[in-house]
């Protein structure tokens, strides 16, 4: 078997897609804020996608909140935004 090396990771490969997510179960960002306790201007940058990491901690308290799995707010995707 064959290993490849990874090359550097793009900062649009991993999609935050927060906002679907919300809109298919009615929630605003407002409510998740409430609902998780998470500052809504630390669910903003999430949101529009400025973040560069989370944290588990995050991720286990919004897929709680919202009742989801991780994949249903990230999606890893090899096509790259402006492409």
């Amino acid at each position: 078997m064959r290993l490849t090396t990874l090359s550097k990771p793009d900062a649009h490969a991993i999609v935050v897609t927060l906002d679907q997510a919300l809109e298919a179960r009615g929630w605003t960002l407002t409510q998740l804020s409430e609902a998780t306790g998470i500052t809504l201007a630390n669910l903003s940058i999430l949101k529009t996608g400025k973040a560069r990491a989370i944290r588990f901690t995050t991720l286990h308290a919004i897929c709680q909140a919202l009742g989801c799995q991780p994949g249903d707010i990230l999606t890893y995707t090899t096509t790259h935004r402006g492409q």
